[in-house]
C-alpha cells in the first residue's frame, strides 16, 4: 500500500557540465532530494573519484573484448571499479563476469531486461532487480547491493521498491555519449572532457563497450592522480 500511494512518475537524470574541481550543481541537488531512499549521485568524499562501467553486453573490436581491454588497463594501473550487469551480459559472458571478480573488481545490478523502472509495476520492478540478483548469487556465489537504472530513469516507487529489495541506487555524477560502439568519440577530446570534469565524491559512468574508453583510460587514471585524486572501488 505505502510504495502503491508514491509516484511513479519518470524521473530522468542525466549528465550536466561539470566545471574543473567544482561538483556539477545538479548531482548534489539530487542528492539532497532523493538520498533518503539510499541513492547516490555523487559522493562527500574529498579528492576521491569512482570509477563505474555499465556492462549491456559485450562488444568485440577484431576479435577482442572492449570490456577485457579495459580490464587489462585497470589491472595494469591496480585500480578497482564497479560494473554494472545486465541479465543478457552475464548469461552471455560468464567467463567476463567471473574474471571482473577474480580481479577484485566489484559487479552492480544493472537490471534483468534493461527495462525503464518507471512504469513497470511494482512485481515487475522487483523481478528486474532480483531474478538477476539470484542468477548472479547462484552461478557466481556473490552478491549484489548496488543498482543503477536503465537510461537512468527512475521514479519515487521504483528508488523506494529498489530499497526494500536491499538494494542502494548508484547513478552518476558524470556520464558522456560514449555509448554507441559504432560511433565513439574521438579519444583525446574525449580524455579532455573526461579529465576537464574532475570534482571531489565523482561517480564517473563510463560504458564497456567504448574502444574510446579503453585507449583514454590509463591516461585518464594517471591524469586524476596527477591531480591528486585517489581511485577508489565504490563500496
Amino acid at each position: 500500500g505505502q510504495l502503491l500511494r508514491l509516484s511513479n512518475e519518470a524521473i530522468t537524470y542525466g549528465p550536466g557540465p561539470a566545471k574543473k574541481g567544482e561538483q556539477p550543481p545538479y548531482a548534489p541537488d539530487a542528492q539532497k532530494e532523493y538520498g533518503k531512499y539510499d541513492v547516490h549521485f555523487i559522493e562527500d568524499d574529498k579528492n576521491t573519484i569512482y570509477l563505474t562501467f555499465d556492462c549491456g553486453y559485450d562488444y568485440y573490436r577484431e576479435g577482442a573484448s572492449v570490456t577485457g581491454m579495459i580490464l587489462d588497463v585497470l589491472k595494469e594501473k591496480g585500480v578497482k571499479a564497479i560494473f554494472f550487469v545486465t541479465g543478457d551480459f552475464v548469461r552471455d559472458n560468464p567467463e567476463m563476469v567471473q574474471r571482473i571478480l577474480d580481479e577484485g573488481h566489484a559487479l552492480g545490478n544493472h537490471s534483468s531486461e534493461h527495462r525503464a523502472m518507471p512504469g513497470l509495476t511494482i512485481r515487475e520492478m522487483e523481478e528486474q532487480i532480483l531474478s538477476l540478483h539470484e542468477i548472479v548469487e547462484k552461478d557466481f556465489g556473490y552478491t549484489m547491493k548496488f543498482f543503477r537504472p536503465p537510461d537512468g530513469a527512475f521514479s519515487l516507487r521504483s528508488l523506494a521498491v529498489t530499497r526494500n529489495a536491499g538494494y542502494e541506487t548508484v547513478h552518476w555524477s558524470f556520464a558522456y555519449g560514449d555509448y554507441d560502439p559504432e560511433n565513439q568519440p574521438d579519444p583525446a577530446q574525449a580524455k579532455e572532457k573526461i579529465l576537464s570534469s574532475h570534482h571531489d565524491g565523482a561517480i564517473y559512468l563510463l560504458h564497456a563497450v567504448s574502444e574510446t574508453n579503453a585507449a583514454l583510460l590509463g591516461d585518464a587514471i594517471d591524469g586524476f592522480r596527477a591531480k591528486g585524486y585517489n581511485l577508489e572501488l565504490f563500496s
